[in-house]
Order: C-alpha cells, then sequence, then structure tokens
C-alpha cells in the first residue's frame, strides 16, 4: 500500500490506544514526511532486529510478598538527582517530527523529570533549549532536569573547543562524546525548514567515491577521524564530566577510563553504524566485568518497555537512555506526545519493580533474572 504523501498533523488528545511505545512508532508513520520517517526509521535491518530480540531473550524472575513501602525510581548521577534511570538519548533534527523540535521534547523532560542529552546536530540552538528547560521548570515549579550536551567531534579543533564552552555557558552539566559514527553512510538531505541549528558552517563532512578513485581509505573522512587522542584532548577542554558513547567492546571500556572518561553509554548508535554490531545489552555484562564500578555504564538501543529497563539494571547498567521513541511521541502529539512516551516508561518500570518485589533500584540484580539455576 502506498502512503498518503501528506502527513497528519499533530494529536491534539491523545487517544487511549497509545499504550505502549510500541503503539506510538506504528502511529507516528502517519504523521511524518516519508522520507524523514525513512530516515528515523533506517539502520541496519540485521542489528536493529538484535537490538529488540537481545530484550526479549532474558526473562525476570518475580518475587512475591515483598514490602514495597518507600518505594521510588530515583538515583544519583554526576551529584544531580534524576527521577528515574531514563534519560532522553541523543537524537539530530526534532524538527523533523515537529516545528516545535527540542523544546518539545526538553518541556516534556522537565514535565516528567527525565534527564536530556541534547545533540550537536539539533535543530534548535543548544542554548534556546536550556532556557526552554529552565523556564519549563520555574512554570513547574520543580528542580531542572539534568541536562547533557552531545559532542560530535568537529574537523577543526578550535569548532569543538567552542561547542563545548557553549555548553558550559549555557548550563549543561556533563559533555557526551559520541565515538562510534563519525565514519557511517548517509544519504539523507534535509528538509527545507530544518538545519543544524549548532553548527551554521555546515552539519557535515562527507565522502564520495567514484570508480577507480578512493573509497574510503586514503581520504580526509578516513585520515582525521577520532582518536583516543582526542578523548584526553577533552578531557583536558572542559570542566564538566566527559561520557564517551559508543562503546561496545570491553577493552575500548578499560581504555575509556584510562583517557579519563567519567562514564560510558554502551551503544550500537541505534543499530545505524556497523551491520552485524552485537546489542548492547548482549555486551553489557563484560562491560560491566570490566569497569569493575569504576564508571557508571548506561545503554541505548532497542529500549522499549519498563522491563527492557530493569534487565539493564540487572545486568550492570546504571540507567538507559531511548531514542527514536521521542521522535515518535513528537510527531503524533508534539510535546504532549513525547511526555506520555516518558510517562508510559516510568509507569511500566514502576509496574515491574513492584513485581519483582525491588522497591528501589539498588535492589535489582542478577537475582531478577530468571535462568535455569534460578
Amino acid at each position: 500500500m502506498v502512503r498518503d504523501v501528506t502527513p497528519l498533523p499533530p494529536l491534539t488528545a491523545i487517544p487511549p490506544d497509545l499504550q505502549t511505545l510500541a503503539d506510538y512508532e506504528r502511529v507516528a508513520e502517519r504523521h511524518m514526511p516519508a522520507a524523514s520517517w525513512a530516515h528515523v526509521q533506517s539502520g541496519s535491518a540485521a542489528t536493529l532486529a538484535r537490538n529488540r530480540a537481545a530484550f526479549e531473550r532474558i526473562s525476570l524472575l518475580p518475587r512475591m510478598l515483598a514490602d514495597l513501602r518507600g518505594g521510588h525510581t530515583r538515583l544519583t548521577l554526576f551529584g544531580r538527582e534524576h527521577q528515574a534511570p531514563i534519560l532522553f538519548a541523543p537524537v539530530a533534527y526534532h524538527r523533523l517530527a515537529h516545528p516545535e523540535g527540542e523544546l518539545a521534547c526538553v518541556r516534556a523532560s522537565a514535565a516528567m523529570g527525565i534527564g536530556m542529552v541534547v545533540s550537536t546536530l539539533s535543530s534548535v540552538p543548544l542554548e534556546t533549549i536550556a532556557e526552554a528547560a529552565r523556564d519549563a521548570a520555574r512554570t513547574l515549579g520543580v528542580a531542572p532536569v539534568p541536562l547533557w550536551f552531545q559532542l560530535y567531534l568537529q574537523e577543526d579543533r578550535a569548532v569543538s573547543a567552542e561547542l563545548v564552552a557553549r555548553a558550559e555557558a549555557a548550563g549543561y552539566e556533563a559533555i557526551v562524546l559520541t565515538v562510534d559514527a563519525s565514519i557511517k553512510t548517509s544519504g539523507f538531505a534535509l528538509p527545507a525548514g530544518v538545519t543544524a541549528a549548532n553548527l551554521p558552517g555546515g552539519a557535515d563532512r562527507r565522502q564520495t567515491s567514484a570508480p577507480g578513485g578512493r573509497i574510503l581509505f586514503g581520504t580526509r573522512l578516513a585520515d582525521d577521524a577520532p582518536s583516543w587522542d582526542d578523548v584526553a584532548w577533552l578531557r583536558a577542554s572542559t570542566r564538566l564530566p566527559v561520557i564517551l558513547k559508543g562503546l561496545l567492546a570491553a577493552e575500548d571500556a578499560h581504555i575509556a577510563i584510562a583517557h579519563g572518561a567519567e562514564a560510558i553509554i554502551v551503544s550500537n548508535h541505534g543499530g545505524r553504524t556497523l551491520d552485524g554490531a552485537p546489542s548492547a545489552i548482549d555486551v553489557l555484562p563484560a562491560m560491566a566485568e570490566a569497569v569493575a564500578g569504576a564508571a557508571p555504564l548506561l545503554i541505548d538501543g532497542g529500549v522499549r518497555t519498563g522491563t527492557d529497563i530493569v534487565k539493564a539494571r540487572a545486568l550492570g547498567a546504571t540507567a538507559v537512555l531511548v531514542g527514536r521513541p521521542q521522535l515518535h511521541g513528537l510527531a503524533v502529539a508534539g510535546m504532549a506526545g513525547v511526555a506520555h512516551v516518558a510517562h508510559i516508561l516510568r509507569a511500566d518500570l514502576e509496574l515491574a519493580m513492584a513485581q519483582l518485589g525491588c522497591p528501589t533500584l539498588d535492589r535489582i540484580g542478577p537475582a531478577c533474572l530468571f535462568t535455569r539455576a534460578s
């Protein structure tokens, strides 16, 4: 069936049949232009499927008659209290899904107490997003949510340094350096009205090839790809915690900590880079063993339910990040849709914890997982 080329406008009320993140994904396609939807959902089919299948293979073991008094989902990261072990992952170009873009998402973050990681490739300037977060917190009478800034290293270190300085001045509380996406395929052209608002000089360095010419090796894109030296440079260039996003190998976790990383986000970039990469949840136990508590581990990729969050915590993660569902909620119903996505996750997490007999996050551990030995 051919899709209608005219997307539906965002809904003004949440219909009762939207009860899961899968529901939002199903409906969101009708509310986005076909090319934008294809870009948001794109990735290696094998890796995308693996991200979900890996969570679904893990079973949980309920425990009955636990004392749930005083239960909550709060945790502390870098001295800041989070209401739940969930952050909105850095996702580029929110205005692909809704005219308000990142502003709607950060207002939903404030309403639901969910931290947000703002992308270098945001379609709204990073300062404007931070101010919107503070305004929303004042309006709601709550503490501002933690905001982190995701950095794609630029060809000129001076440009990267300027982005970091802007983030510091705007009140961001950590720098998340994405290390797994400097070399990847992309053929998407931004529609009119959507730009990389933090990079007026252009968002991407691209390499195209022709028969007989250089493909990748020997080009500037490959020769100038970020290295561990860049991590050390960044660590020395900011007072903020540095978090590396995009590690899957346990040995890289050792190297990251040696270079000053204060946390690691285990990630395969939502299945958008290496075809055949493992899921984050599959490599998490080895990463946790390698890090041995020296730094918090977070994961993203395929997190869609509260039970997914419990599984990640049980295997060694401190928190999870959620990417595409932001845009699904945004496309369907703007700020209200994103807030509802966050509410679904938080409610599902609390329900799962209650059924597992875990009133607080520190009670979640390997004993929550079902194995034959259980």
